[in-house]
């Protein structure tokens, strides 16, 4: 009988699609990513059910949409007697290991279960000489956050045994914001990148969420963020990050002639003739911290590819490559995620298998975080439970798509108007062309939001016609039809898989 694959799945943290060079947009250098891409197969259509860190880890362990896991919000915490796929794969004979970030809750309810070996970051983590929770342990460890999961990995993968598959989660911190890059790469990226068409956008057209989020570059990013002094002072330094945080906002002063930045790492002082100017730096700041920080990932990535070469289990080994959610480079002029937005909704998916998937492939299937488990488990020959909400994209990935395969996507942002962006709760569907979102604007008491009442509106995207998702057309009486039919197809969506609607669809649809 034919040994089981062994699963080395690597996840990045606000990894958009973008800063993979694979994906053609030019904006960094990622040789050892693009690697998997040509040894294998890219998804163009890998999308997030809940655009933000700790919902997504859920669904991508449990299959299920958060309305059944139960972690809904950045502050929710996993059930850890739920079952999800690290069980079922130690179950069917895989040695399971969870190494890096996993961010769904601490103490003995909420830790790792399923894998034989776990050691994670408490929280968020630190990029430098972070603590580790391992075993229940706490422990420190001198170095940097990205190298040290990475050593911890190979570490882990000598001690297997190889008569046995493995299944190995290797989640890194990075790139999450504060996107602090290992002292090596601080130098890199010197010349200007491509300031996003959408930058300066006013934010008409769309829903009132838009203009409402606190995640703005030039508006909303902090001193921290941009590795910049911030100055002793009060309000006059900028607008505080958060109520009771230290931490403040870069302000946007009239009068720029005393203004002056400060680099923490050098000294080096940046003054600033215009706002535009003082906009561009921050960009500029922003986006080359982001793709400095990415490039140890890469580095990463070529090591445990390197491995596996060297120990002769490149060929039975299926390397995946994602992130928990996609990620706002300076489109609409935003840093971070959560709206369904396609910066934000979309999911870099990169996968390699020799002994299954051709190489240099590429999918315009859809694919979705829920649709992960029940694929590693069907690679293992094992059965799919049936509460797993996903579906196997093996044959997608055999290139022998099914007729019935998906034709949308689902997407439900629960943290309402969060203290820290400001974002308004939503839900939507996505298929190949059009994109149809709800704003119900509710928290429903879920921990980190808030009450909510805000007006309720409507956005419909023709991802065809507006690739940059500028013009809300869901009154347009040319689209009435679309409308329609993608209301369906949202209720239709939501009725299969349990969630309960904030709209009234009949309600909806005689509106039209």
């Amino acid at each position: 009988m034919k040994k089981q694959p062994n699963i080395l799945f690597i996840m990045a943290d606000d990894h958009a699609s973008k800063a993979i060079s694979c994906y053609g947009y030019g904006i960094n250098k990622t040789p050892n990513l693009d690697r998997i891409a040509a040894e294998g197969m890219r998804f163009n259509h890998c999308y997030v059910t809940n655009s933000i860190c700790t919902p997504s880890r859920a669904s991508i362990l449990c299959g299920t949409y958060n309305h059944v896991n139960g972690v809904m919000t950045l502050e929710s915490k996993i059930n850890k007697h739920i079952p999800n796929v690290a069980k079922h794969l130690q179950t069917g004979g895989y040695q399971t290991a969870m190494i890096g970030k996993w961010h769904l809750g601490e103490g003995s309810e909420h830790e790792p279960s399923g894998f034989d070996f776990w050691s994670v970051l408490p929280g968020q983590g630190e990029y430098f000489d972070p603590e580790l929770i391992e075993m229940g342990e706490h422990i420190q460890v001198p170095g940097y956050a990205t190298e040290i999961i990475t050593k911890k990995s190979i570490d882990w993968l000598k001690k297997t045994d190889n008569d046995k598959p493995f299944f190995l989660m290797c989640h890194h911190k990075a790139p999450h914001r504060s996107w602090e890059p290992h002292p090596k790469y601080r130098n890199s990226y010197t010349d200007d990148i491509k300031v996003p068409e959408t930058f300066s956008d006013d934010y008409k057209n769309r829903a009132k969420a838009a203009k409402a989020a606190k995640m703005r570059v030039h508006g909303d990013i902090t001193y921290f963020d941009l590795g910049l002094v911030q100055p002793e002072g009060g309000s006059e330094v900028g607008e505080l990050a958060v109520v009771n945080s230290l931490v403040r906002k870069i302000p946007v002063p009239e009068d720029l002639s005393t203004f002056k930045l400060i680099d923490k790492d050098n000294g080096d002082v940046f003054t600033f003739k215009t706002q535009d100017e003082l906009a561009h730096f921050k960009y500029q700041r922003y986006i080359k911290r982001y793709v400095r920080t990415i490039a140890s990932i890469d580095e990463s990535v070529g090591e445990l590819l390197d491995y596996l070469d060297e120990t002769g289990q490149a060929d039975n080994t299926i390397v995946i490559y994602t992130s928990d959610q996609g990620f706002f480079l300076g489109e609409h002029g935003w840093f971070d995620k959560r709206f369904m937005y396609e910066e934000s909704f979309q999911m870099p998916f990169l996968i390699r298998y020799p002994e299954g998937i051709k190489p240099n492939t590429v999918s315009n299937d859809i694919l979705s975080n829920v649709d992960f488990a029940p694929t590693f488990l069907d690679y293992a020959n094992l059965p799919v439970p049936n509460y797993m909400q996903g579906r196997s994209v093996r044959p997608v990935l055999e290139e022998n798509t099914p007729e019935d395969w998906q034709d949308v996507a689902y997407h439900r942002y629960w943290m309402h108007s969060d203290e820290h962006h400001n974002a308004y709760a939503h839900y939507g569907v996505r298929n190949k062309r059009y994109k149809l979102i709800f704003w119900y604007n509710e928290g429903f008491d879920l921990p980190g939001t808030q009450p909510g009442g805000e007006e309720k509106e409507w956005e419909l995207f023709d991802c065809d016609e507006d690739p940059l998702e500028l013009f809300n057309c869901y009154n347009d009486p040319k689209y009435k039809d679309v409308v329609r039919e993608m209301t369906f197809i949202l209720d239709r969506k939501m009725l299969e898989i349990g969630d309960i609607p904030q709209h009234d669809i009949n309600k909806t649809l005689a509106s039209q």
